[in-house]
């Protein structure tokens, strides 16, 4: 949205001879141009995969009349755009995106941490309830997300994109972290019997790496972080959508 703008301000100081400012000028333009096509083909893209995701799981669920099994019937397509989220990282670095990309690092890698470090990794627990709490959520959540970023990046948001980015969340995000919680904690005994990922002393590296503590520590994690976010995340829609309603008054 904030590169849109900055290409509308762009634009609006035009120009058409040929001085060294008014070519860097527009050099500056084509990149914007181009950078634009980009975000909204991933963001399009996106939005398509995770509808292809809900349309699978309901039809799974239709099908089948329960949810084992689901996991499994979806999770190549799960993996493979969870993992193409990557890319989020790659477009704050490069500046294409404003964002920081610590934050973007957190939130990606912690997906793609619960998708290949856990469901994938210990496939006893890709039944768990949880698992589907947390997928039925980050669908939901990445159909309004993407679909909210293209539109805005088309200039031409929906009202109801719009509020459904800025009121969802308040039930999605804490039954999703509820669901992503439930399922390592459903994980802990096959980690701790198996000793999988983890290193014991001694070794020729004189490091030792318990990935049941971990994964504890990665639950512990939660109680800072969650309510740091989830707070943030109110203040910002109480200046979206709040800032809107006033303009709507005054009009």
């Amino acid at each position: 949205r904030r590169l849109g703008e900055a290409m509308a301000a762009s634009e609006e100081d035009g120009g058409g001879s040929g001085s060294p400012e008014e070519r860097e000028n527009g050099k500056k333009r084509s990149l914007g141009a181009l950078a634009t096509a980009w975000l909204a083909f991933y963001n399009i893209a996106m939005t398509a995969g995770w509808l292809v995701l809900a349309i699978a799981m309901a039809r799974f669920y239709m099908q089948k009349g329960t949810h084992k099994g689901l996991y499994r019937s979806i999770q190549k397509t799960l993996k493979f755009f969870q993992t193409f989220a990557l890319l989020e990282v790659v477009h704050c670095a490069v500046g294409i995106v404003r964002t920081s990309v610590l934050v973007t690092g957190v939130q990606v890698s912690s997906r793609i941490f619960m998708v290949w470090f856990i469901t994938h990794s210990i496939k006893q627990i890709q039944n768990e309830e949880s698992v589907i709490l947390f997928l039925v959520v980050w669908t939901v959540t990445e159909i309004t997300r993407y679909s909210f970023y293209t539109f805005s990046l088309l200039n031409h948001l929906p009202y109801f994109i719009k509020w459904a980015r800025y009121n969802f969340f308040i039930i999605l995000y804490p039954v999703g972290v509820a669901g992503e919680l439930l399922t390592i904690y459903a994980a802990l005994p096959f980690v701790k019997k198996t000793g999988m990922f983890s290193l014991r002393l001694p070794n020729k590296y004189n490091v030792s790496f318990d990935y049941y503590y971990f994964l504890i520590i990665i639950m512990l994690s939660y109680i800072p972080l969650f309510p740091q976010l989830y707070l943030h995340m109110l203040r910002q829609r109480r200046k979206v959508l709040h800032g809107e309603v006033i303009i709507e008054k005054d009009d």
